[in-house]
């Protein structure tokens, strides 16, 4: 792969990874999760993790590094949004019990 190609891809990552950070740092500010979908990011964590694993194997460095990046913030969400659920699943629970 040539230097340029290699450079655009590290942009492209740097760009598009970076665009997860802003939801993550308003989720662990505020812990407000009501808005985010517990299984997109459960799916696009996954995915994340796939695409990392991917880069390593194949020494695609742009690739590897763009999704190791992205898996901190969209780590830091998925945990918040399921403790969140648990919270509230229990929450549900108690009241069903109070009735």
């Amino acid at each position: 792969m040539s230097d340029s190609a290699q450079w655009l891809g590290f942009t492209a990552a740097a760009l598009t990874t970076s665009s997860f950070f802003p939801q993550a740092l308003k989720t662990l500010r505020t812990n407000e999760t009501a808005g985010i979908s517990l299984r997109m990011y459960l799916l696009f964590t996954s995915g994340v993790s796939a695409w990392a694993v991917y880069g390593l194997w194949v020494q695609d460095w742009p690739v590897f590094g763009a999704n190791v990046v992205a898996l901190l913030p969209a780590a830091a969400v998925l945990e918040r949004k399921v403790r969140a659920s648990l919270s509230s699943a229990g929450n549900r629970q108690r009241q069903g019990e109070n009735r």
